[in-house]
């Protein structure tokens, strides 16, 4: 008979790090053992050691049969606040749930679900995915879309056969030498000494001295160190060369290891009351007495309550007063300021090691040297590297030299293959930096002019009827060109204010497209949802599958961030919008700095216009009284933040015409129509049916799109679709009833109908 063993899902998510979670093959009460890391190797590491620390029988998880993976597509309505009440919203998500199946020797199909927990019995495997979306759908129904969207954080996962090697569990900790295992170290850290030895990772760039620091880690009791620098300043390569140094050390006395371990992996897998505290302490146990240091990429979460009000650094601080073990960690000067205040007594213990970044004029010949060793057949000319320096320190704030450079340097690298030598010039390297971020090359090029008024043009070409907003709004962006903007705050912050339906969504868009190359690149953040008291602290979620503001800014700085509504938000997320718009950052949950620096801010509302007379079509409400109720409404030190506040006029006439011609032309460059060479030819008569019923009173041109799709893109689908032969032909569309209808019929012309508004 087979052997059991056990079956372990991996989810890798969007940062590339990975959830394992063993697959229970009967019905179980307790959640299953859970690992996360870095990798599929520390993810079972941690199972393995989470089972060790488990008392539960684990033939639950016993599998002797094949498992598979398949994947289930299907939306759900999340809840959503109107009104104040909680409700379940109108839109849908796409999600998609993996589920695990196994052929029954007995007969039937064994279904599992790792994510909701569920295990069960089907009698035909092709009945799961119709009951599967059911039940998902309507267990879903009705949750945060938060929680909704983390399923979507998945981009990758499989199911694993493993069959670990357990030690036996210490009963307590005994009395040992250097050579005894240490089952919890080597679970949960790694040995950056023996791992430098190896030679695992990057080469490293620059000269480092630790003269300072050997009397402090080379003895009997070393001394915590915290290493405090920007991001990007070169902490952990600090960290590498260090490791790499006490490798080569050939001298008396103790030589330590540096075992990495981050409070992620000491928390992962835990599912009982002190499992996590009781794992802290064996690491104590561990590392007492043996001279060696626990490094923490990241000193933050560390500080940060896991249950209850205690963190793991509650649990060290006793062995790191008493000497027993040392602490090696990292932060930014903001992060070391909070916790000079939060936590002086840990603080005191450590010996800090400022690092700090090399002066920009230092950076040509360090990335010279870079590229010599990673990248010799990329060539860049003097020019070119004072080029690259230049716009990092203009349009990348987030991170520090030499990181942002060396980062820079590995992706013209890969815009350049090792195929053919290429030698780069100040020109192409501004070339090459608009390909990578994003940034149109008119904007970053001193070769390329790009006025204000040539800015707006770009503008008003995806945006009607409000040519003054985007005058305004190119002003911001000469002013980033000329490098006058205030380094120490977002690239602008604007207010659009006017009626619905008007374009101020629109030109937020356009702004995306120009800065940073698709309006995808916008972060909007519907400020109806932030209403309630507490709901600012969202903002600031971090962790797995997370998708808050701060999380997504910190994937993408160069981002236009959108608060929509903003009048509708409770008065506590003004208060983080304070120092948002002021100093161009945000603190996370997890105590980090998020740099919002080279995002754009745009808030839009209708204040002003809703208190004031209905706007019809055409008409306008004077740009000082908005103004004015903007200034009225929003406390001072609020609007003062806000750069520009722009008034949105309401539409003519010629501009709803003016934004069908735009849908039209949007609808014509769609894959369906291009990929079978379609080519639509729209009366003027249809136009003007369309420009009157995608308008309307409260609404603006809102439902345009709505009445385009309904009336001109859903019967031409049913066209495509019934006739596989329309290939290459004009497809008119014309006045449902008229003559011209008739005429093309009679002509063998292919016609779509399109009835007068009502």
């Amino acid at each position: 008979m087979t052997r059991p063993t056990f079956r372990v899902h991996l989810q890798t998510h969007h940062d590339g790090r990975m959830t394992g979670r063993m697959v229970p093959s009967a019905a179980v009460f307790d959640a299953p053992p859970v690992g996360y890391g870095d990798d599929a190797e520390a993810v079972l590491s941690q199972l393995a050691l989470a089972i060790e620390e488990s008392s539960a029988d684990m033939a639950a998880y016993h599998w002797r049969e094949p498992l598979a993976l398949r994947r289930l597509e299907l939306t759900v309505h999340p809840r959503t606040v109107v009104g104040k009440r909680v409700v379940i919203g109108r839109r849908a998500i796409p999600v998609r749930i993996g589920y695990l199946w196994a052929e029954l020797r007995s007969g039937g199909f064994k279904v599992v679900v790792p994510p909701m927990g569920w295990n069960f019995v089907l009698e035909d495997l092709e009945m799961a995915a119709d009951i599967l979306r059911q039940a998902v759908a309507t267990a879903l129904l009705g949750e945060h879309a938060a929680d909704v969207y983390a399923l979507g954080d998945v981009h990758d996962e499989q199911v694993v056969e493993w069959s670990p090697t357990l030690s036996r569990r210490r009963s307590s900790p005994p009395q040992r030498r250097s050579a005894a295992p240490r089952p919890v170290l080597d679970a949960i850290a790694e040995d950056l000494v023996e791992r430098e030895q190896r030679r695992v990772g990057r080469r490293l760039v620059g000269q480092f001295d630790f003269s300072a620091e050997q009397p402090l880690l080379c003895r009997e009791r070393p001394r915590s160190m915290l290493l405090v620098g920007p991001a990007g300043a070169g902490k952990t390569a600090w960290i590498r060369a260090l490791a790499r140094w006490l490798g080569k050390r050939d001298a008396e006395g103790p030589t330590p290891k540096i075992w990495a371990t981050s409070a992620d992996r000491i928390v992962a897998g835990m599912k009982y009351l002190g499992m996590w505290e009781q794992r802290c302490l064996d690491l104590v146990a561990e590392l007492s007495g043996e001279g060696d240091v626990l490094y923490f990429d990241r000193l933050a979460p560390v500080l940060a309550a896991q249950t209850g009000r205690s963190s793991i650094a509650d649990l060290l601080l006793p062995a790191v007063v008493a000497g027993d073990i040392a602490l090696l960690s990292e932060c930014t000067h903001e992060e070391h300021e909070r916790l000079v205040q939060r936590a002086p007594n840990l603080l005191g213990l450590f010996h800090v090691v400022r690092i700090e970044p090399p002066a920009p004029s230092a950076m040509p010949q360090m990335l010279a040297t870079w590229q010599q060793r990673e990248h010799p057949h990329l060539g860049v000319d003097g020019t070119g590297w004072r080029r690259l320096v230049q716009h990092l320190e203009l349009f990348q704030r987030d991170l520090a030299f030499p990181g942002k450079a060396f980062r820079l340097l590995d992706a013209l690298a890969k815009l350049h293959p090792p195929e053919t030598p290429v030698e780069l010039d100040a020109e192409a390297v501004s070339r090459d930096f608009a390909s990578i971020t994003g940034l149109p090359l008119e904007l970053v090029s001193d070769a390329k002019q790009a006025g204000r008024e040539h800015i707006a043009a770009r503008l008003r070409a995806g945006v009607v009827g409000q040519d003054h907003a985007c005058s305004t709004a190119a002003r911001v962006l000469t002013r980033l060109k000329a490098g006058l903007d205030d380094p120490e705050r977002p690239v602008g912050s604007l207010f659009f204010v006017g009626p619905t339906g008007v374009g101020k969504t629109e030109l937020a868009k356009q702004l995306a497209r120009y800065m940073f190359g698709a309006a995808d690149k916008m972060i909007r953040v519907d400020m109806s949802e932030y209403m309630l008291p507490g709901s600012a602290q969202r903002l600031l979620g971090v962790g797995p599958g997370t998708r808050s503001l701060v999380e997504r800014v910190r994937e993408r700085p160069l981002s236009l961030v959108l608060f929509d509504e903003i009048e509708k938000a409770h008065a506590s997320v003004f208060d983080l919008l304070l120092g948002l718009l002021g100093e161009g950052r945000l603190t996370d949950h997890d105590g980090r700095l998020v740099d919002f620096r080279m995002t754009l801010i745009v808030m839009t509302s209708n204040i002003g216009v809703a208190r004031g007379t209905a706007v019809g079509l055409g008409g306008d409400t004077g740009d000082g009284d908005v103004v004015a109720a903007v200034r009225a409404h929003f406390r001072p030190e609020f609007f003062n933040r806000i750069d520009h506040v722009i008034p949105f006029r309401a539409l003519a006439t010629a501009d709803i015409r003016r934004i069908v011609e735009l849908e039209l032309a949007h609808l014509a460059a769609r894959t369906g129509l291009l990929r079978r060479r379609l080519r639509l030819v729209v009366d003027d008569d249809v136009r003007d049916a369309l420009a009157q019923a995608g308008w309307h009173p409260t609404r603006g041109a809102r439902p345009l799109k709505r009445v385009i799709e309904e009336r001109v893109v859903a019967p031409l689908a049913v066209a495509m679709s019934e006739s596989p032969a329309l290939v290459d032909r004009e497809v008119f569309v014309v006045a449902a009833g008229s003559p011209r209808e008739a005429d093309l019929r009679a002509r063998g012309a292919v016609v779509i109908p399109v009835a007068p508004a009502p």
